[in-house]
């Protein structure tokens, strides 16, 4: 069941600003739940990889200090961006 959120009114940069530098609560001008805005939901997805594979992935995310996680998803993006580039 989806949550119904009261749609919030669009503020101007400067009033958030202004809003920020009076040490009033920002949570209140801002999206409570960032991960649900469009296209940005995050959806579990399950991918067996060989061990070889794995341990490529480590150490490459261990040389530049991210997790396994952060390694497939930040090329994973490399790839569709790339592939949207061609077609395009």
């Amino acid at each position: 069941m989806k949550r119904s959120r009261k749609k919030k009114k669009d503020i101007a940069a400067e009033q958030l600003g202004a809003i920020h530098d009076a040490d009033v609560k920002m949570p209140e001008h801002t999206d409570e739940l960032p991960s649900q805005r469009r296209r940005l939901e995050i959806r579990r997805v399950k991918v067996g990889f060989p061990q070889w594979m794995i341990d490529r992935m480590d150490r490459e995310a261990e040389m530049i200090g991210i997790t396994r996680q952060t390694i497939i998803k930040f090329w994973i993006a490399e790839r569709l961006d790339a592939s949207a580039k061609t077609i395009a």
